[in-house]
């Protein structure tokens, strides 16, 4: 069976090209739209399941190929909610291909060890299969408290769904008085997002020859790199990834000064809305400068949203936890 973790060889030549492409910047975030896999099928003649499987091959190349670049985070679109409209024969098959990888995962510990990574499912998971759930949250709670590597692999998942589960836990949070209405922003919404623990990505890939990104990470990805590749997903090549890098580095500057400036405009909006808030409120009679109670208020207000945001991370870990846990207590 294949292996998570395939270790290739590296010839001198790219040796020599990771050491090029190192004088430049690299991203330390990337996410890729694998695309092809059916298409690549057809195109040699082969069933879809193989196609599949032959997708599954080179995602384990690239994340190896990602680790040698000095990329540390990777974010995989691996099944869209809206796949489920498929075939049942294509979703019965791609959910056979989940439930054998993932246990493949939990066959390679050593591995996930030796490597440092870091196993993150994003996306409702409560839509797949209850054996599916379980082997996802065993592999996330076992690789949970790894650093050297992060994979996102976007499981049952679109950005809009992404969105509107966050906009529901920020409802959920001022119902419990976890914060305040006015501690609603976009910053607020972003922690919320699956991602929240994670930067945005520096850099998109989509394979195939697709222009679009298909409602993945349409918030997270507003200041990418967006890089287009015309190659179906297996034939991806450690070529078409430096060349996708060499892209990053050719833009990298432009990005960083769209991406300082929105930075800078959040920060200023937010210190006005602080500022706003503090003067409705204030009394005539304080004695108190605006400047110093809406600094005041500013610490209130980052402390709320700090624990509102912990409070998501330990709802969603309790979530796989107890999946794990009762998976656990009906082998016993």
């Amino acid at each position: 069976m294949s292996t998570w973790f395939p270790e290739q060889p590296k010839a001198w030549y790219h040796r020599m090209c990771l050491r090029i492409l190192g004088f430049g910047q690299i991203p330390k975030h990337v996410a890729v739209i694998m695309d092809g896999n059916r298409r690549f099928a057809v195109k040699n003649s082969m069933e879809r399941a193989e196609g599949h499987l032959k997708g599954f091959d080179k995602l384990t190349e690239v994340l190896e190929w990602c680790l040698d670049i000095g990329i540390t985070e990777v974010t995989v679109y691996a099944f869209s909610i809206e796949n489920f409209k498929r075939s049942k024969a294509e979703v019965d098959c791609l959910m056979e291909l989940a439930r054998k990888k993932f246990k493949r995962l939990m066959e390679e510990k050593d591995k996930i060890q030796e490597y440092g990574v870091c196993v993150r499912v994003l996306g409702n998971v409560s839509l797949l299969p209850n054996d599916i759930q379980e082997i996802i949250a065993e592999v996330v709670t076992y690789s949970k408290d790894n650093t050297r590597a992060i994979l996102n692999v976007c499981f049952a998942y679109t950005s809009r769904d992404e969105m509107c589960t966050a906009m529901k836990e920020i409802a959920e949070g001022v119902s419990l008085g976890l914060i305040k209405d006015s501690d609603v922003s976009e910053a607020l919404l972003e922690k919320s997002l699956y991602t929240g623990s994670s930067p945005n990505p520096d850099l998109l890939v989509r394979t195939s020859g697709e222009v679009r990104l298909s409602d993945f990470l349409l918030w997270q990805t507003a200041y990418s790199c967006l890089a287009f590749v015309k190659v179906l997903w297996p034939e991806f090549s450690r070529w078409h990834l430096y060349g996708c890098i060499l892209h990053y580095q050719r833009n990298y500057k432009q990005l960083q000064k769209a991406k300082e400036q929105n930075e800078a405009d959040q920060i200023r909006l937010q210190r006005e809305n602080d500022y706003e808030i503090v003067a409705q409120q204030m009394d005539q009679s304080e004695t108190e400068s605006i400047h110093t109670v809406a600094k005041q208020y500013a610490n209130d207000r980052e402390n709320r949203v700090n624990n509102f945001v912990q409070y998501l991370h330990n709802k969603r870990d309790k979530f796989f936890h107890d999946i794990a846990a009762k998976s656990k207590k009906s082998m016993t």
